[in-house]
This record gives structure tokens, C-alpha cells and sequence, in this order.
């Protein structure tokens, strides 16, 4: 081998360990040509390579990279199938930007970026031209669902971990603020006081209320305390990435936990209400929601009432509230209740001037006989149809003299039966009637051995608003009203009693026309206040007498 060949061997060798030298490396190269594309950028080698015009935007956005510009660029290949140089812009970068992010995992300092891009299991953060890897669970310290607000949006973020031979940065926003919070949480206990307002950044929603980043923490906004008025869900107020203003409510920053409302911030409409409204008046309201029980009638913003289905209109076969209003009618009102204490308006919307228990209660009364058909049949009675939209009730003990609780099933629905009017209640709205009081023979017969002021035992059977109706040992009906059950006007509640529950009462008289024996416990009560007073000489505030009557009362549930 001759020496000039022996130098070019040597020549070549050296200058292919310098082009080897260049794979894996950054290396400066010059831009020599430009197309729609790519840029051509020479490198040195024995071919250039080709750089995406996309790709040089994204990492050189403060520039626009022209023919004659050097850049860096990191050496993939040194050809590929085409005998060109396979050249990367990001990987340079990115390789140039690895001891700067080495640098911030050592020290723990924050990097800033914009998230632009989403990708399997998290998203693409642009860091200074350098693309990095933000994985969801990473964006925020509570999970959200929504993170277009944050997108485009300058944001602080921690290294986390740096793998440089896959060339992955992997970042955090959660280790961020969670430190961030630790450091300013001293400022927040100072900034933070409840009663201020605090400007904020809608960030999650819920069904029950929305998250707002108040810039070192977050804090709540519960649904109820969104605004006065009625609303279904917090989205129907507020969006995700929305600027609001709050008040804050109650702060905890030992728990990290800030309750915030914004209806707070405006006037409460209930405040002095009972001046504007009145028990009793008029007014005009908006439907502002249908239940199956009845509708919810808006007065003015945050002002809002109830209209029972019962209040709604005097036709009982219209029971579905949907089909006598419909959402936002504007509707006549008066108002039954107005409750400060506990922020509730009830209303009426049927007009008392076509009420038609005023004719009702001229055209049935107490003692007249009517022919009607039976409607529905229970086990405590049967209900009877006297005209359109009026119904009466039969109570299983006035159907029959020697009634049981299977009385009721001899009667078919639509069957007519005559009938004798027993009570009208305007008030309550309720017709009582009776099929056996039309037979007085029977009645006649049992009272014969009836006597007034006789005590006797009786069996509760029906519990009513005036009284509490009994049986008699004859099957014959009594009858006490409300003031004869007691003495003692506290214990005057016929709700006191029970069916089935024994008593003793004393017969006061015998009521030929409703065909029932009138009663009274109290006159017993009497008696034994007299008998007390003559054997002890004074009564001890009736604490000796209801010690006896009590015995009694236990001894007749025994």
C-alpha cells in the first residue's frame, strides 16, 4: 500500500467518524432553500435534509425562519431511503431544553407553557417551542372534567420527570398549585375573610353547585346560593371558564374548604317582603315550574310560591296541574300564606266568587234525602256521586244497623242508593251521609233501654275534626263532641283517640234526628272532681284526679 493511499484511507476514516459523530447530535445547519412544505438546511453532510414548515413554525414562533438563516437541528439519521439526512427542529430544541428542565427538576422551579393539544391519557403543553406531556391527572388538584378554559392560556407547571432518551418532559400543574397553595395560604387567611367578595374563574360544575379558582384556592358555590331565584342546575346561570365576582360565605382554610355565593352580592328580595305582600291580597305571577302536586308561581325574581293542585280550580276531576297551567302563564293569585320565618308563599288561584260549595251548601242540607250512585268503595266506607264534581261519603257504621267491616261489599259500583244528608261541612268540603238512618224502627228498638246520665263503655270507631264517633254494646252510634272530651281544654284533640280504643262516657241525651246517642267523658271527669273534693276536701291542681282517671283509662285498654 502507497503512502497517498494510506493517507486517504486515513482521510476517509477520520471523516466518516466525523460524519457518524453528527447522529444524535444538534448541530448548527443553514437554510438554503424554502418551498411550501420544507426547508432545505445543509448540515455539512453529503446531503442536506428536510425540516417541515409546520414544524419549524410551532418551535420558532417568535420569528419567521428565511433562506440564510442558521438554525440548530438535531441529526436523526445521516440518510434515509433517500439518501438525505433525516433533521428534526423540536428534537434540537427539546435537546438544547433539557438542561434547562434538568435544571428546574433539581432547583424545583416552575416552567411556563400553554396546553394546545390533546393525546392519549393527558395533553401536549408547548414550553418555549419544546412540546411536553401533561397527563390528566395532572392538570388540576381536584379532577375536571372541562379544561377548555385553560387551553391557549399561559400556565405555570412543575417537572416531574425527564427521560431524555425518548426524548419525554413530563410535567405538572397539579404539584404547582398544590405548592403554590402552600405558600400563599398564609396570604389567603389574610385576603380570604368571610364577608368580602373575591373575583374567580369558573372551573367545574356539578349538579349541586360550581367550582371557582379564586387564584390560590378553590372555593364552592352551592346551587341554593347561586341566585334568588329558582334554578334547576348551576349550568342554567354559569359556564366553565366564566370571570365571575363572589362573596365568601364561610372560609376554612385549615381544610382548604371556601363556601361562595353570588346571589349574596344583590339585595335579598324577602327583606321587608311583608310590606310589598299581603296575606289575603291579590296578585299576578309567572309559572315558573309544574310538579305532579301542584306549580310554583314566580311574583317577581327570588319571590316565589306554591300553588296546591287542590288551590288550583274547583273541578276535582282535573288533578294534573300540567293541564290547567302551562310554564310561563301569567296567572292571578291570592295569597293564603306568607311565612318569613321560613321563606314559603302558598297561593290559591280559584276564585272564591265561583266556589260551588256556596250553592252546594243551599241545596243540601241536613236531613234531605237524595238518590246518588256509588263511585268508589273502601274499607272504612263507600263514596257517592250526588252531582258532577261532587261526591259525598257513606261511613261503614251509617250503612248499616248491624254494620261490620265487610258492609261495604254489598255494594256494587253504580248501584243507586237513596241516602240521608247527615252533615255538610263548607269549610272542609265534605258531605256525610247515612243509608240506615232512613230505618228508624231499629234505632227506636235500642234506645229503649237507654238512660241519661247512665256511664257505659264504647269502642271508638270513627276519629273526626269535631269529635270522635263510638259504638255502643247494642251497636247503637254515639257521638262526643270535641268540648265534651275533656275538662281540660289542652286535651280536647279527638285526634287523641284511636279506632278500636275503648272509653267510658256518660249518655247525655239521645239526638231522635240524627238518630244518635250524644255523649260525654267530661261529665264524668265531673263527677269525680265532686267525689274528690268531698272526700279529700280540696283538689290538688287535678293532679289526684288525673291520676285516677288514668288508672282507669289503662285498666280499659287492658
Amino acid at each position: 500500500m502507497t503512502e497517498n493511499t494510506e493517507n486517504f484511507e486515513a482521510l476517509l476514516n477520520q471523516s466518516l467518524k466525523k460524519i457518524k459523530n453528527f447522529e444524535g447530535k444538534v448541530v448548527n445547519g443553514k437554510v438554503i432553500s424554502i418551498d411550501n412544505n420544507h426547508a432545505l438546511v445543509d448540515v455539512g453532510l453529503k446531503s442536506e435534509g428536510r425540516i417541515s414548515i409546520d414544524e419549524l413554525r410551532f418551535c420558532d414562533k417568535e420569528k419567521e425562519i428565511k433562506v440564510g438563516d442558521k438554525i440548530d437541528v438535531f441529526v436523526e439519521r445521516i440518510e434515509d431511503k433517500n439518501g438525505e439526512a433525516v433533521l428534526s427542529r423540536e428534537k434540537a430544541k427539546k435537546e438544547v431544553a433539557f438542561n434547562s428542565f434538568n435544571e428546574s427538576l433539581k432547583k424545583d422551579t416552575p416552567v411556563d407553557g400553554k396546553i394546545y393539544g390533546k393525546v392519549k391519557g393527558g395533553y401536549t403543553v408547548d414550553v418555549d417551542g419544546v412540546i411536553t406531556f401533561l397527563p390528566g391527572s395532572q392538570v388540576d388538584v381536584k379532577p375536571i372534567k372541562d379544561i377548555n378554559h385553560l387551553v391557549e392560556q399561559k400556565l405555570s407547571f412543575k417537572v416531574i420527570k425527564i427521560d431524555k432518551e425518548r426524548g419525554n418532559i413530563v410535567i405538572s400543574r397539579k404539584a404547582y398549585l398544590e405548592e403554590n397553595l402552600k405558600l400563599n395560604i398564609k396570604d389567603s387567611k389574610k385576603n380570604l375573610k368571610e364577608g368580602k367578595s373575591a373575583n374567580g374563574i369558573v372551573k367545574n360544575i356539578t349538579d349541586y353547585g360550581a367550582f371557582v379558582d379564586l387564584g390560590t384556592i378553590d372555593g364552592l358555590i352551592h346551587l341554593t346560593d347561586i341566585s334568588w331565584k329558582r334554578i334547576n342546575h348551576p349550568s342554567d346561570f354559569l359556564k366553565i371558564g366564566q370571570n365571575i365576582k363572589v362573596k365568601i360565605l364561610k372560609c376554612n382554610t385549615e381544610s382548604n374548604k371556601i363556601s361562595l355565593g353570588i346571589k349574596q352580592l344583590s339585595k335579598d328580595p324577602w327583606e321587608k317582603i311583608e310590606k310589598k305582600y299581603k296575606e289575603g291580597k291579590n296578585y299576578s305571577g309567572k309559572v315558573s315550574k309544574i310538579t305532579d302536586y301542584g306549580a310554583f308561581i314566580e311574583l317577581e325574581d327570588g319571590i316565589e310560591g306554591l300553588i296546591h293542585v287542590s288551590e288550583m280550580t274547583w273541578d276535582k276531576k282535573k288533578t294534573n296541574p300540567s293541564d290547567i297551567v302551562s310554564m310561563g302563564d301569567l296567572v292571578d293569585v291570592t295569597i293564603l300564606e306568607l311565612d318569613l320565618e321560613k321563606r314559603k308563599l302558598s297561593f290559591r288561584m280559584k276564585k272564591e266568587s265561583a266556589n260551588p260549595w256556596i250553592k252546594y251548601s243551599k241545596k243540601y242540607k241536613k236531613g234531605k234525602i237524595v238518590d246518588c250512585k256509588v263511585g268508589n268503595i273502601t274499607e272504612y266506607g263507600i263514596f257517592v256521586n250526588l252531582e258532577e264534581n261532587l261526591d259525598g261519603m257513606v261511613h261503614i257504621s251509617d250503612l248499616d244497623w248491624e254494620w261490620d267491616n265487610k258492609s261495604a261489599a254489598n255494594f256494587k259500583t253504580g248501584d243507586t242508593v237513596k241516602t240521608i244528608i247527615l252533615d255538610v261541612n263548607e269549610e272542609k268540603q265534605r258531605i256525610s251521609l247515612g243509608i240506615k238512618q232512613l230505618d228508624d224502627k231499629p234505632f227506636k228498638e235500642k234506645i229503649k233501654d237507654i238512660k241519661i246520665k247512665n256511664v257505659v263503655t264504647c269502642s271508638v270507631i270513627h276519629v273526626k275534626d269535631n269529635g270522635v264517633k263510638v259504638k255502643l254494646d247494642n251497636n247503637l252510634d254515639g257521638f262526643i263532641n270535641k268540648e265534651n272530651l275533656s275538662m281540660d281544654e289542652s286535651e280536647q284533640n279527638p285526634r287523641r283517640y284511636a279506632a278500636n280504643e275503648k272509653l267510658d262516657a256518660m249518655i247525655k241525651k239521645i239526638d231522635n234526628e240524627s238518630k244518635i246517642v250524644v255523649l260525654s267523658i267530661k261529665e264524668i271527669e265531673s263527677k269525680e272532681q265532686k267525689k274528690i273534693k268531698k272526700e279529700f276536701g280540696s283538689l290538688d291542681s287535678g293532679a289526684t284526679l288525673g291520676k285516677i282517671l288514668g288508672e282507669k283509662k289503662k285498666k280499659k285498654k287492658k
